[in-house]
């Protein structure tokens, strides 16, 4: 597919009432958008298959949409450092932050990962650490013998201990998730994860608080995990 195929499928699989949800959550937000969910904009870029040239193309799109779609056609082994570096100022918020760090991030999949969302966590920039922590969650999910390793996740809830109090609401709902990764790995760091997240308390990820906080003690405490580490 070319560009312009690209957009005569998405504005095909416009939904109205994401676009009115769009336009009420996001009313001063320079892209627009067809309002096409996240479940059917993977769906959509499965059939588009991956293509860094076309996702340089999509991400300069003045669609919310099209920019999902470069990010999640884009090739991990064509993608560099520094256009990782560009895209994260170019980021709009909302679900694209999301997106460009987690949800299966092809930035996620990139060799220099691991050194990028360590430099991140560090950054003096919100949305750069607020990746970073999307990209540990991704990180923590990884079963290949390159995995950090259980010290290198102390290290980071240790960073997280220690920073989260002066931390944004959005910065600190990325922190939540990455420890709910973290603490799923195995029983060691499921351990050290659940005492980190007693102390935290639910987390408040929104600032008008329409969705419910994050409880990770719970997550943390599921029967799936605790049959899982019983094994």
């Amino acid at each position: 597919m070319n560009t312009s195929q690209v957009m005569q499928l998405l504005e095909a699989n416009q939904n109205d009432r994401g676009i009115e949800h769009w336009q009420r959550l996001y009313p001063n937000s320079k892209l627009k958008s067809f309002g096409i969910g996240l479940t059917v904009q993977r769906k959509l870029a499965k059939q588009i298959g991956k293509n860094h040239e076309l996702a340089m193309e999509l991400w300069q799109s003045d669609y919310y949409d099209a920019k999902v779609i470069a990010l999640l056609i884009d090739e991990p082994k064509l993608l560099t450092r520094e256009q990782a570096e560009q895209q994260v100022e170019q980021l709009d918020g909302g679900m694209l932050t999301h997106v460009f760090s987690s949800c299966d991030a092809t930035l996620a999949k990139t060799p220099f990962v691991v050194e990028l969302a360590s430099d991140w966590v560090d950054s003096r920039d919100p949305v750069r650490r607020s990746c970073a922590y999307g990209l540990l969650y991704e990180i923590s999910k990884w079963k290949k013998k390159s995995a950090p390793d259980d010290e290198f996740f102390l290290d980071r809830m240790k960073h997280i201990e220690n920073t989260f109090a002066d931390e944004s609401r959005s910065v600190q709902g990325s922190m939540g998730g990455a420890l709910l990764g973290i603490g799923k790995r195995n029983v060691v760091l499921n351990g050290a994860a659940l005492k980190l997240a007693k102390q935290l308390g639910p987390i408040k990820f929104d600032d008008d608080e329409k969705c419910e906080p994050m409880n990770l003690v719970k997550h943390l405490t599921s029967d799936y995990l605790k049959k899982k580490f019983a094994q």
